[in-house]
C-alpha cells in the first residue's frame, strides 16, 4: 500500500462522514423545524413550551382539540407551540408535531388541523383555517440570521418570537420608541420566583448580522420605592430614531417650536436617564423626569434652543411667574447663569421646566434636567459619557404602572403582575441587532 496516499485518503474520508450530514441538514431541513420556517413569516407572536402530562391541560388544548384533548395531553411529548398570524381577530392557533394527532379522526376535532411541514395547525375556526392556508400559498425566502436563530430557539420549550406588527400589538402607543427590537427571540427560564431571560432583537426584519456580546449584570441598586420606571442610555438617539422618523412628529417641531434638524442632531447624541416617578398627591399621577449631559461645547446651543421654547408653550396658555434666570443655577461663565423655567398652568398647577444642576458638587459639569409635573427636589442620578459599548437599561415596575394605568394593557398577565423588571439592550450605536438579557421578578402569591 501506498503509505504517501493513505494519509490524505483517510482525511478526505473523516472529512465527508463529518461534513455530509451536517450539509444533508442544511439541504433538507428537518421537518419539523421546516414547518416552522414555513409560519414563521405569518406569525406576530408565538411561545413554545414543553409538553408534560403532570401539568394541568392548557385552556387553548380543550379549545382546540375539544374532547380529544385529555388524552392526547397525556401522551403527548416534546414542544407545542401557540402563535397569532397576521390576523389578530383569528385568535390564537396551536402548533403540534403532526404524529401527536395520529388515531385521531380529522372530522372529531372543532377544526381540522392544517399540516405545514411536520406540525399540524388547528386555528380557532374554519375562516381563520382558510385565512392561514392562503398566506402560506404565497412564496417566501428562506430564514437568515437573527430569523435561523429564533428558529433554533423555537424548536426547544420556554421560548417567545415576536415580529413588528406583534411589537405594535403588544406595546401599542409606546412601540415607536421600541424601535431596536422590532423583531426578535428570547429564551425563557424560570429560577423561584424570577424569570430570566436572554435573546436578541432587531431594528427591522431580515438582518444577517450578528448581535454584540452580551455581557448583563443584574443591578445592585434597588429601585428606589417611589419610581416606575427607569431607563438610561449612551444616546437618546435609541430612544427617539423611531419617534423622529415620523413626518407628523418632527413637522411640528419644526413648525410649532421652532426645533431644528440641526438641534434635533444635538439632542439625539446625548447620553440621558429617564425617570417615572408616583406623585403621592396633586394633579398628576406621576412627574416624568429627563436628565441630559450636554457637552461643555454645546450649552450655548442647548440655552438657545430652551429659550425659543418660551414663547411657543406661553401660546398655549402656560404661565411662568418664576424670572427666566435664576441666581442659584450653575453658570455658563462669571457673568452668565444657565437658564432654568418653571411653568404653571391656569389654575396655578406647576406642570414642567427645566433647570441645570450639579450632581456632586461644584467640581462636577452641570447637568440639565426637563420635567412634566412638580420640579424634581432631587438630582436622578449619574449620567455617565456615550460608551463605544452601548447599553440600554430599563428598569421598571410593571404591577404599579399597570394599577395606574400607565402599562399596555395588551402585555400578559404574567408581566402586568409582575414586581419589577429589567432588561438590557446591548448594542453598538449604530448596530442593527441589539443582545437582550433580562429578569421579571414575579409576584408572590396572595
Amino acid at each position: 500500500m501506498n503509505r504517501r496516499l493513505a494519509l490524505p485518503n483517510t482525511a478526505a474520508l473523516t472529512a465527508a462522514l463529518l461534513l455530509l450530514p451536517a450539509a444533508a441538514l442544511v439541504i433538507w431541513p428537518r421537518p419539523q423545524a421546516q414547518g416552522l420556517a414555513k409560519l414563521l413569516p405569518q406569525i406576530q407572536l408565538l411561545q413554545s413550551f414543553g409538553a408534560s402530562g403532570a401539568r394541568p391541560l392548557p385552556v387553548l388544548w380543550r379549545e382546540r382539540l375539544g374532547a380529544a384533548a385529555p388524552s392526547l395531553w397525556q401522551r403527548q411529548q416534546g414542544t407545542w407551540w401557540q402563535f397569532w398570524g397576521a390576523h389578530g381577530a383569528a385568535g390564537a392557533y396551536l402548533a403540534l408535531p403532526a404524529p401527536s394527532l395520529s388515531g385521531v379522526p380529522a372530522a372529531s376535532l372543532p377544526v381540522p388541523p392544517l399540516v405545514v411541514g411536520n406540525l399540524a395547525v388547528l386555528a380557532a375556526d374554519p375562516l381563520a383555517r382558510q385565512a392561514l392556508a392562503e398566506r402560506l400559498a404565497a412564496v417566501v425566502r428562506p430564514q437568515r440570521g437573527l430569523e435561523q436563530r429564533c428558529l433554533e430557539q423555537l424548536r426547544r420549550p420556554q421560548a417567545v418570537y415576536w415580529s413588528g406588527a406583534g411589537l405594535g400589538s403588544l406595546a401599542g402607543p409606546v412601540a415607536p420608541l421600541l424601535q431596536r427590537l422590532q423583531q426578535g427571540c428570547l429564551s425563557l427560564q424560570l429560577r423561584g420566583l424570577s424569570l430570566d431571560f436572554s435573546g436578541e432583537a432587531a431594528a427591522a426584519s431580515g438582518v444577517l448580522a450578528q448581535p454584540a456580546p452580551a455581557r448583563w449584570q443584574p443591578s445592585t441598586r434597588p429601585l428606589p420605592q417611589d419610581v416606575l420606571l427607569e431607563l438610561q442610555g449612551p444616546s437618546l438617539e435609541v430612544l427617539l430614531q423611531g419617534l423622529l422618523a415620523r413626518q407628523l412628529v418632527r413637522e411640528p417641531l419644526a413648525a410649532r417650536y421652532g426645533i431644528s434638524d440641526a438641534q434635533l442632531a444635538l439632542l439625539r447624541r446625548l447620553p440621558f436617564v429617564l425617570r417615572l416617578r408616583e406623585l403621592a398627591g396633586g394633579t398628576f399621577q406621576a412627574g416624568l423626569e429627563l436628565e441630559l449631559a450636554p457637552a461643555a461645547r454645546d450649552r450655548q446651543a442647548w440655552a438657545r434652543l430652551l429659550a425659543g421654547l418660551r414663547a411657543p408653550l406661553q401660546q398655549q396658555g402656560l404661565q411662568e411667574p418664576l424670572p427666566a434666570l435664576q441666581g442659584l443655577t450653575p453658570r455658563l461663565s462669571a457673568t452668565g447663569a444657565l437658564p432654568s423655567a418653571r411653568f404653571r398652568d391656569e389654575a396655578g398647577g406647576e406642570v414642567g421646566g427645566w433647570r441645570w444642576v450639579l450632581p456632586g458638587g461644584r467640581s462636577q459639569e452641570p447637568r440639565l434636567l426637563l420635567y412634566l409635573g412638580p420640579q424634581p427636589q432631587s438630582l436622578l442620578g449619574v449620567v455617565g459619557p456615550a460608551q463605544t459599548y452601548a447599553e440600554l437599561r430599563l428598569r421598571a415596575r410593571p404591577a404599579s404602572l399597570n394599577r395606574m394605568g400607565l402599562w399596555p394593557q395588551e402585555f400578559p398577565q404574567l408581566i402586568k403582575d409582575a414586581d419589577q423588571l429589567e432588561l438590557v439592550a446591548g448594542a453598538g450605536a449604530t448596530a442593527p441587532i441589539s443582545q437582550l438579557s433580562g429578569r421579571l421578578e414575579l409576584s408572590r402569591p396572595r
